[in-house]
């Protein structure tokens, strides 16, 4: 079937009528019916938000987990768990999460959202199970190591799948309820949550550590992951029962996608949400993962303990950047606020980095800076990524698109991670932040350019606009979910008119 210039054919989802509407009164269709929402849709609508944020806590916890798990692993096998081994256990999370962002952002638009969210719940918890249970065989260190490798690239898988399942549904699902502030809720259940998970992974760790003590770092690294399990599973009953966004149900392409017009329509957008996430993730990523080590690095002795408090210190000061990039989203839009970040990149950056062996002999200091450094990426491209990735793009190839954007993301954050130690070891410690000030302009460069800006329009436009695309370009399919779908063949309608 193929959608007709002149005319698009829907069913009425009440008697199942075939009718025949113009372009213009379709668009209209669509954008009342994103908004016009029974007493079922709209709290659905609203669980669908709050559970993304409890989703996605779990994916902050699970990015933040290794942290301290690092300081330990080096404590207990001081010779075992080199930099090599280190870094093979941190970058099998993202290994594990570009791999879920690429095929749950598929199955997103192909399957369904609520498909895609009950099985990254599931991956997340077998992930996360494993990890806790880790052994090597005959107490062997590099078995241990080997198996947490494992056991992290599942949870990776389901950590990646969240980003695409859960950022998509909670856009769509704050836009049909609250379209004007779509921005800034969307950036609360999103990143203000997946920030959280920092200063949460370093909580939990201190209170384990209390209770525990020094001397059974086995037991506390164990319970750490052991906690990881729960948090999923306080959305799991709710995603089985969840109801897609009316948007999609409406708009779904699950069968012969036209990838190619897809990205003839798109690929400036792709090359603006694709890039500008792999130079922030190739930033924030090696930061978070490393800063335990960073602190400890400059701290007398080196204690573990000192270390967490300054860790949760620096994870507290990188929070209000979030709140401030909500506040500004609508106020100076998405771009501007995005490049504002990447801009903070460049100056502190640059500040740590050129006085670095100054600054790192006042620890206080050093952590404030540091700290900006990571708030000021929290309120740019950490808030607007997500959110600019959401809305540029039309609802049947969203979580598609989110996802690519995510895991070329997630690309960049592995390949800091590998790349953060040598670079530390070969040019100097101090280089980690210069690097971070050139990452910041190049990104200001990429935002301006191919990042387009969406404050306060709605979805629900853009899906129309792509419809339109796909029918002067001849494109044949059906859209839309059961009996939402729409029969786009100009024939089929006059077949059911001649009857």
């Amino acid at each position: 079937m193929s959608v007709d210039k002149e005319d698009i054919n829907s069913v009425d989802a009440k008697t199942g009528d075939l009718r025949k509407v113009t372009p213009k009164a379709h668009d209209a269709e669509i954008k009342a019916a994103a908004h016009d929402l029974d007493k079922k849709e709209s709290l659905s609508a609203y669980f669908t938000i709050l559970a993304a944020g409890f989703g996605l806590i779990s994916d902050g916890y699970q990015n933040n987990l290794m942290t301290m798990s690092n300081v330990i692993f080096k404590k207990l096998y001081p010779n075992d768990y080199t930099s090599i081994v280190s870094t093979r256990v941190s970058n099998s999370l993202l290994v594990g999460a570009v791999l879920g962002q690429i095929f749950v952002g598929l199955i997103c638009d192909r399957v369904g959202r609520k498909v895609a969210l009950v099985s990254t719940t599931l991956l997340i918890v077998v992930g996360a199970i494993l990890g806790t249970a880790a052994h090597g065989a005959h107490g062997s260190a590099q078995g241990l190591f080997w198996f947490l490798t494992i056991a992290r690239g599942i949870t990776g898988v389901g950590v990646g799948g969240e980003y695409p399942a859960s950022s998509t549904s909670a856009s769509e699902a704050a836009n049909e309820t609250a379209q004007k502030n779509r921005g800034p809720v969307f950036i609360m259940v999103t990143n203000f949550v997946l920030s959280v998970g920092g200063p949460l992974a370093v909580s939990v760790f201190l209170i384990v550590l209390s209770a525990a003590g020094e001397n059974h770092l086995q037991t506390v690294w164990r319970v750490c992951f052991g906690i990881g399990i729960l948090l999923p599973l306080t959305v799991f009953f709710f995603r089985l029962r969840m109801l897609s966004s009316k948007l999609y149900r409406k708009g779904a392409i699950k069968r012969r996608v036209p990838y190619g017009l897809v990205f003839k329509r798109y690929w400036r957008e792709l090359i603006g949400t694709c890039g500008a996430w792999f130079l922030y993730d190739f930033v924030t990523f090696p930061n978070g993962v490393f800063s335990g080590t960073i602190i400890s690095s400059v701290i007398p002795n080196g204690d573990i303990k000192s270390t967490a408090e300054w860790q949760l210190l620096l994870g507290i000061i990188a929070l209000p950047g979030v709140f401030v990039g909500a506040y500004l989203c609508n106020r100076l839009g998405r771009r501007n606020t995005m490049m504002l970040g990447f801009s903070g990149y460049l100056l502190f950056g640059l500040i740590i980095g050129l006085a670095y062996n100054k600054i790192t002999k006042i620890i206080p200091l050093f952590i404030i800076f540091y700290g900006l450094m990571q708030s000021v990426g929290n309120m740019g491209p950490g808030d607007m990524l997500g959110l600019t990735s959401s809305e540029s793009y039309a609802t049947p190839i969203r979580g598609t698109c989110y996802g690519l954007s995510a895991a070329i993301g997630k690309t960049g954050a592995a390949v800091g991670t590998q790349a953060f130690t040598p670079i530390q070891n070969n040019l100097g410690k101090q280089w980690t932040f210069i690097i971070a000030a050139i990452c910041g302009i190049t990104g200001v460069l990429i935002t301006y350019f191919c990042v387009p800006d969406m404050t306060g329009v709605d979805l629900a436009d853009e899906d129309a606009k792509f419809m339109k695309y796909l029918a002067d370009n001849g494109w044949e399919g059906e859209v839309g979910e059961d009996d939402e779908k729409a029969l786009t063949d100009h024939h089929v309608a006059e077949v059911g008119s001649a009857e």
